[in-house]
């Protein structure tokens, strides 16, 4: 075997799905499924105040409902890692009594999509703080387009303005919470050594921004 074609075949093969790819990915999802329901709670305490002040700004709030997505990919660091784990925790969140009822299955396809293309532009070859930022940010961008502009969108009577605003912020949320915080949580996680089956085992030691 040539040395490029085993350089492929190790490609190949670091992009295929193991048995314990697959348990860690689930254990994230419930976990975030249980955060979802968590964070749905509280959006309801901060909706009435916030949208007496600007409605747009729930969008700063939104962050929590992403974090699964960008920290699945970080951890498990394989193709499709964003989708299922966001997917699989809106699943979690609607078995739980989601306020959303079903339409939180969509969200959470679209929002790991958004984080999930991120990564497949750069061919997940980087997992690092300015490339988490992004993809907590393209989830976010995803999600607000979903909540602006298609027919179950809560906030789809805003004016064009305050849909921007609303997608903004929403973006900025999801690099902020989802992005930067999981980015956070994967290098303490690999500093205890939990990660040891995963290429994440070296995120503490990674570099922040190359």
């Amino acid at each position: 075997m040539t040395d490029i074609s085993a350089r492929k075949t190790l490609t190949r093969s670091g992009y295929n799905w193991r048995v314990v790819d697959i348990v860690v990915a689930a254990l994230i999802a419930v976990a975030g499924g249980v955060i979802f329901w968590a964070w749905s709670q509280g959006a309801n305490l901060i909706s009435a105040p916030v949208n007496a002040i600007y409605p747009p700004l729930t969008g700063l709030y939104a962050g929590g409902w992403l974090i699964p997505a960008v920290l699945g990919m970080l951890i498990i660091r394989k193709p499709g890692a964003a989708l299922f784990c966001e997917t699989v925790a809106a699943t979690g969140e609607l078995i739980m009594g989601s306020q959303y009822g079903t339409t939180v299955l969509i969200s959470g396809v679209l929002q790991g999509l958004g984080a999930e293309l991120v990564f497949a532009a750069i061919l997940y070859k980087k997992f690092n703080l300015p490339v988490s930022l992004l993809a907590g940010a393209g989830a976010g961008l995803f999600g607000a387009l979903n909540d602006s502009f298609l027919p179950w969108g809560w906030n789809i009577a805003y004016a064009a303005g305050d849909k921007l605003a609303y997608i903004l912020f929403m973006a900025i949320s999801g690099a902020i919470i989802a992005g930067a915080l999981s980015w956070l949580a994967t290098r303490g996680l690999a500093r205890t050594g939990v990660l040891s089956a995963f290429a994440s085992r070296r995120a503490a030691t990674e570099p922040v921004f190359s």
